[in-house]
């Protein structure tokens, strides 16, 4: 596990990892039963894959609205006079017509032969009111970058608001090997026979995997608690899984 060590430049607040606070952006506590309504949380991979990260907390007490008028980037926001701190104000600047950046104060180092991504915060998936701004990915070389340095984000379209609140998350930081060194290529008719039989037992026995946990939404979609139980047996079986 690399540790990651950080350092507030300016009007900041700690960064954490990420949570999925439930009554939150991670749904309402509806249980998993019949005629409830789907929620985020209810999703394993994507609670594992939401949480699989350090989230940054929009630091300033005046509220930001980004809207996109005649093709330009509005930013509305009544910052008041310069602190004159050192740092750009007010903090965020168009970033020609489609984008804006963020200039934040905050200086994450990771362990050589890792970085940081910045990257959407999962929040912007399942926010039905589109106001949770969407960051453009970036991978930051943290070992010998020691600065601030600057977060783009998309413009959102025409009709949509991005908001920025005290407290709340706006961006996730995913903590990375800088070089992603993957070999792929296509599976061998060995290991590809391999996988198909484990599906087809794996389908056979879903109704005995599944047990007690189907339920329909109230949207008629069909779930089950068949991946939550292999993970967690495959958890219990070898911990680092």
């Amino acid at each position: 596990m690399p540790l990651v060590t950080y350092r507030i430049l300016g009007p900041g607040l700690p960064p954490r990892p990420t949570q999925m606070p439930v009554p939150g952006w991670g749904g309402d506590a509806k249980p998993r039963a019949d005629g409830s309504h789907q929620q985020p949380w209810h999703c394993q991979p994507f609670s594992e894959g939401a949480k699989y990260g350090i989230e940054i907390l929009y630091p300033f007490e005046q509220e930001l609205r980004v809207r996109t008028l005649d093709g330009k980037v509005s930013l509305e926001a009544d910052w008041g006079p310069d602190p004159e701190n050192g740092m750009n104000w007010p903090p965020f600047r168009p970033f020609g017509d489609e984008f804006y950046s963020y200039q934040i104060a905050l200086d994450l180092k990771c362990p050589p032969g890792w970085g940081v991504r910045m990257d959407a915060h999962p929040r912007y998936f399942v926010d039905l009111s589109n106001e949770t701004p969407l960051a453009v990915p970036a991978m930051l070389r943290t070992e010998w970058w020691p600065m601030i340095f600057f977060i783009i984000f998309k413009a959102p379209p025409p009709g949509v608001t991005h908001v920025f609140r005290h407290g709340e998350p706006f961006v996730q930081a995913m903590i990375l090997p800088v070089e992603a060194e993957i070999a792929l290529e296509p599976m061998s008719e060995e290991e590809a026979a391999e996988r198909e039989l484990m599906a087809r037992r794996m389908h056979e026995a879903r109704d005995t995997l599944s047990a007690g946990t189907r339920w329909v939404s109230d949207s008629n979609t069909v779930f089950d608690g068949t991946y939550r139980h292999l993970s967690r047996a495959a958890k219990a079986r070898d911990p680092q899984t």
